[in-house]
């Protein structure tokens, strides 16, 4: 049995899209349990209008909640019973195997790296959110967690997520890229041109070279490489188009009689297509390189982004990911 912590209380639609997600990722895959922490009445309240089996959702109570505008470090120190540090506890005490959170990004980033900690050898966790593309997804590495990163932990990001994309995703020998303004090797910044050897004669990834911004969506590279600044920056625009895109279409659609009689016509498959480019179907983005998995999903997340991130805390310990981590990235760095 996988079992992961679930912050019931975290994100803008807690706990009601929280404690749906959790239902449904129990009910998709019996070899799921799942703790959920948060105000224990509150909780129970929402999971009382589920059918689900009761011996896989289990309520931790926490009575505290650490808000978004808190300093996250110290709001991991002082509200030891908040449903964040309730639940990282439990991947630190082995009780769970992963952690699921659509709180605080900055109480989850902290809380991760102080409560179950870096595996050894590992310079900084990276958040790599998996993004849709053309050809199917890529993986951004890192979008959040550090933002002045060096060189050679660029470079351990890239074995990481190389190693992410093989176990997880199933792609073979993923082609990594480093983001850059143009495709030269001479072009970037310090950070970049400094790195930019440092990959290319790395054996343990299969280095492509630079990528610019505009070639992330046609799924050119697999493993997209790039400090915490520039990575949220794509993140969020690549969030911000596919939502305006989105609502141009629907507009489009309903402008006449005759576009609206073709809406209807083309529905489904418009449907399948525009669910492939959805990030939520991609589940939430972990935190590589800890002693246990964490997961950030977004502060807006909706059950489907929940249920998948239980779910892809399930493929991540199947695979033995930290295991692979430690084999790959870390005792051959120390070969």
């Amino acid at each position: 049995m996988i079992k992961v912590a679930v912050d019931a209380m975290g994100g803008d639609n807690a706990p009601v899209e929280i404690v749906k997600g959790v239902v449904e990722a129990v009910n998709e895959n019996s070899k799921i349990k799942v703790y959920l922490t948060g105000v224990k009445d509150i909780v129970e309240k929402e999971l009382a209008l589920y059918t689900y089996d009761k011996d896989r959702i289990e309520v931790v109570n926490a009575t505290e909640i650490i808000e978004t505008a808190e300093p996250p470090v110290m709001a991991i120190r002082k509200k030891k019973d908040s449903s964040i540090v309730v639940a990282l506890n439990l991947v630190h005490d082995g009780v769970c195997d992963a952690f699921v959170s659509a709180g605080s990004s900055g109480a989850v980033l902290v809380g991760g790296q102080l409560i179950i900690g870096r595996i050894k050898g590992v310079e900084r966790p990276p958040l790599a959110p998996l993004i849709p593309t053309e050809t199917g997804c890529s993986l951004l590495i890192d979008c959040g967690a550090n933002v002045d990163a060096k060189p050679s932990q660029l470079v351990q990001f890239a074995k990481m997520g190389s190693v992410y994309m093989e176990s997880v995703v199933g792609v073979k020998n993923p082609k990594v890229a480093i983001v850059n303004i143009g495709a030269e090797e001479e072009k970037g910044n310090a950070l970049v041109k400094e790195t930019f050897p440092l990959l290319k004669n790395c054996p343990e990834i299969n280095f492509i070279g630079s990528i610019e911004a505009r070639d992330i969506p046609t799924g050119y590279a697999d493993v997209i490489v790039c400090e915490a600044f520039a990575g949220n920056i794509i993140l969020k625009l690549y969030e911000g188009v596919g939502a305006m895109l989105l609502n141009k279409v629907k507009t489009g659609l309903m402008t006449s009689l005759r576009s609206k009689i073709g809406a209807l016509l083309i529905k489904p498959a418009l449907k399948r297509t525009l669910k492939g480019f959805s990030l939520e179907e991609q589940g939430g983005a972990p935190l590589l390189g800890l002693n246990g998995l964490v997961v950030k999903t977004h502060g807006s997340s909706k059950a489907i982004e929940i249920k998948n991130s239980v779910l892809q805390c399930a493929t991540f310990k199947e695979q033995k990911i930290n295991e692979k981590i430690k084999e790959k990235v870390i005792l051959r760095d120390t070969d």
